[in-house]
């Protein structure tokens, strides 16, 4: 049987949450990991933007957005019911808007720094502390970003927020961000982000096909 293929890398944020769609949906599929500085013919000839996560479903079609690949792992299995029910209304999320179009933006300002030289790295992180702020204030009420439940926009959020904080954790561990940092060590400790880390050669077509997730069952660790 042919299975779905996923281009990925593992520390990109966009791939990084698709993957974490995929494995809670108990989806098997083929994964290959990119080089991005040595991405393989095969991924470009399907997608010559060539930018992952990209999906090739097993009837051709090609999926190259990572949002759409979560929407497309979630229709097919939701045991917990965290996706919400239209892909528009689940990609015009509020939250979502703000973490992809301007968060990103002060995240890869503030991880590369040496790369923006008009300002200093500290004046980047205050840029992208606005987003910290937002979902900090929410989940002051509430132990999720939409409500008691987990849902598909905590998956999609958690991977740029674990990248910010990872460029200066002892900063975030002693900041004043104590609900978030709840929220993010929830997923941090999960079964279900550790099924998506594990670190993988870079495929080549002479590679045996490396099926994923690695384990059939992916729990979800609850909160205490």
């Amino acid at each position: 049987m042919n299975l779905p293929i996923l281009y990925s890398f593992r520390r990109c944020p966009y791939a990084m949450r698709a993957r974490m769609a995929i494995s809670y949906s108990q989806i098997t599929v083929e994964l290959r990991e990119v080089i991005l500085k040595d991405k393989p013919l095969q991924l470009l000839e399907i997608s010559p933007k060539a930018t992952v996560p990209v999906l090739q479903l097993s009837n051709g079609q090609v999926i190259e957005e990572s949002l759409d690949i979560m929407y497309w792992a979630l229709k097919i299995n939701d045991p917990q019911t965290i996706n919400l029910s239209d892909s528009e209304i689940f990609q015009q999320n509020e939250l979502i808007l703000d973490n992809d179009y301007k968060f990103k933006k002060y995240l890869d300002h503030y991880k590369y720094a040496d790369r923006f030289p008009e300002h200093d790295q500290l004046f980047y992180r205050k840029k992208g502390e606005y987003f910290l702020e937002k979902l900090d204030d929410i989940l002051k009420h509430q132990a999720f970003l939409m409500g008691k439940q987990l849902s598909v926009i905590d998956f999609s959020i958690f991977p740029f927020i674990r990248q910010f904080v990872h460029v200066d954790k002892a900063w975030f561990d002693q900041s004043e961000f104590n609900h978030l940092r709840k929220w993010l060590n929830y997923f941090l400790t999960s079964d279900i982000f550790n099924s998506v880390m594990h670190k993988f050669n870079q495929w080549n077509p002479n590679n045996e096909k490396l099926l994923f997730p690695i384990t059939d069952h992916m729990a979800l660790k609850r909160l205490q």
